[in-house]
């Protein structure tokens, strides 16, 4: 937590500020028990026998306890703003810091958290320490000093009378170790829970349409339910063990008040000068040094919960990342031809017992296009996301235009990449934002890019256009809209490269063909397609048919219908009988 706690820096001169007036405030409240009893003492005479009021030192004593009280409530209405302000500020500072870590992550990291567990800790176990720094700046200076300064003051009173409140400072201890010794266990399960909610809430609102297509609303309930019951029962009883201290510390502050005012009144009052004005200060002061300890006993409920928290995040912050730029990045050359080369390239997912990929070697010609064919699992997709480094490759090396790729910089490598997921990916805002998502994109180039992904038409009929509003996931367009849009983006950036990893799967054949077409007589690019469908990659320069994770034969679609079995057999699945001839 300590290192969690190192994103103050930036405040550390608010930090000393609040500090010295949370100190200052600890002061003027240290000081109203001991004028208070000297009002009763000094202002209205009171003594064991008898009744002496001074009434300009009971407006004098009075005064100060006034000016006194309202400095306080200024200055702690001022520390106030800036512990919020403060508290705030770090926790924008960690957010930050913790998803521009996240962006640096590749699919091997992404997998090992999982997108729940850090939608959780960028939300909920940051807010959990936003909320401790705000109290620990409230707290950590002033309820020590209330509770050292009451216990120092009221010795000072009278120090026999004052055992007794060490004797239940000493029970409120135990208890409080008690208490953590049961609740501290069961607080990282409670984020852990926080992370399962969160994991089965986004799953089922993800697959809203499915859940409703199998009609499994109920199931899917209880598993909700299951798990939010789970988390209940368990915040439950952290709840209630931790409860039991307030009560508990209520109980001993009215027995310790109790038997300071019987013991002092029938044994101490007029022996060595302590008046019935000591006996009210001493209570005052007994009465604070109970509170301090209640308001530490919160914090030390509080700090477990959020040192937990602060690991989660540091977990994230810590992680090694597994792709680096290079030390001495190759600078990007100014005309990229687009040259690809797979060099013996071997892939394998960490703790997998078989490569996904073994051994693949090819060359994609400049400006060519290149696409991938084979059966679910065959490694289509796996193979070109090691393009753009999204994973590394076990075994071998990839080229473009004669450089390795790790030797530039991730940033210039994407730059040059057009590309297009199996799931169109749109965010929330209008549609000509989503074109122009790239920071290359320029205005410009918006109505050939939709053209040539044959959106321009769909976009033209919408009420607004290009300034139409785009849902968040692009829930309020069809697929093939999303897929569209999608390769719209990819088209605005003007690449060198564009990869489409079945991008053409949600178009019907005659958008498909027309897309295609286009793109071969507008875009002079390197382009690489992952397909299913024959017709969308029977004229490609070079087909590379997978299978199992081998590269079992490459060529165009005339070559491969006469050489390679397993193309034969996907061409005569989905091809009739004249398509095959023709």
């Amino acid at each position: 937590m300590i290192r969690a706690l190192r994103y103050l820096k930036p405040y550390r001169f608010g930090v000393a500020l609040v500090f010295t007036f949370v100190a200052l405030r600890a002061f003027l409240d240290l000081s109203l028990p001991a004028l208070l009893g000297m009002l009763v003492s000094e202002g209205l005479g009171l003594n064991e026998t008898s009744i002496n009021p001074d009434v300009p030192q009971i407006w004098y004593f009075a005064g100060l306890m006034l000016g006194a009280t309202f400095l306080s409530i200024i200055i702690t209405i001022t520390s106030g703003f800036m512990e919020s302000k403060i508290s705030a500020g770090f926790a924008k500072d960690l957010r930050r810091a913790v998803y521009e870590k996240i962006e640096t992550f590749s699919l091997y990291e992404m997998d090992h958290f999982t997108t729940s567990s850090l939608i959780t800790r960028t939300t909920n176990d940051i807010q959990q320490l936003q909320q401790i720094v705000n109290m620990l700046l409230r707290m950590i200076i002033l309820a020590p000093m209330l509770a050292i300064g009451a216990i120092t003051f009221s010795i000072m009173q009278h120090p026999t009378l004052s055992m007794i409140l060490i004797a239940s400072i000493l029970s409120l201890l135990i208890m409080l170790a008690i208490v953590f010794s049961i609740t501290l266990p069961k607080f990282e399960l409670v984020q852990k829970l926080v992370d399962k909610l969160n994991l089965v809430t986004r799953e089922n609102l993800s697959g809203l349409r499915v859940v409703r297509a199998y009609n499994t609303q109920d199931y899917q309930a209880k598993r909700i339910d299951d798990a939010a019951k789970e988390s209940m029962h368990l915040n439950v009883f952290v709840n209630r063990v931790s409860s039991i201290m307030w009560p508990f510390m209520g109980l001993i502050m009215g027995i310790t008040s109790l038997i300071i005012v019987y013991v002092g009144s029938t044994r101490f009052i007029g022996i060595d000068g302590f008046t019935p004005g000591s006996l009210m200060a001493l209570m005052q002061y007994a009465m604070r040094a109970i509170m301090a300890f209640m308001f530490m006993s919160f914090i030390f409920v509080m700090i477990p919960r959020a040192a937990i928290s602060a690991r989660r995040i540091m977990e994230v912050l810590d992680m090694e990342v597994q792709i680096h730029d290079p030390k001495d990045p190759l600078p990007l050359p100014k005309n990229m031809k687009g040259k690809i080369t797979f060099d013996h390239v071997t892939f394998k997912y960490p703790d997998a017992f078989e490569p996904v990929l073994r051994n693949i070697s090819f060359t994609v010609v400049p400006k060519s296009t290149t696409a991938f064919i084979g059966s679910t699992g065959s490694g289509k997709s796996t193979l070109i996301n090691l393009i753009p480094r999204f994973y590394e490759p076990s075994e071998g090396n990839i080229f473009i235009d004669d450089i390795n790729i790790k030797d530039l910089k991730q940033e210039d490598l994407h730059s040059i990449m057009g590309y297009v997921p199996q799931k169109g990916i749109l965010f929330g805002g209008t549609i000509k934002e989503n074109v122009l998502f790239s920071e290359h994109a320029s205005e410009d180039i918006l109505d050939e890019a939709t053209k040539i992904a044959q959106a321009y038409d769909f976009i033209q009929e919408m009420p607004q256009g290009y300034d139409n509003i785009i849902a968040q996931g692009g829930t309020n367009v069809s697929g093939g809209q999303r897929q569209r849009l999608s390769i719209a983006r990819a088209i605005a950036k003007n690449p060198a490269i564009y990869i489409f990893d079945d991008s053409f799967s949600a178009l019907d054949y005659r958008t498909d063909r027309a897309l295609r077409t286009m793109l071969d007589e507008k875009v002079g690019a390197t382009k690489l397609i992952v397909a299913q469908r024959i017709n969308t990659i029977r004229h490609a320069d070079q087909i590379i048919v997978l299978d199992k994770g081998d590269m079992v034969c490459h060529g165009t679609h005339e070559e491969l219908m006469k050489t390679c079995r397993i193309y034969q057999e996907i061409a005569s699945s989905q091809l009739s009988k004249e398509e095959l001839e023709q």
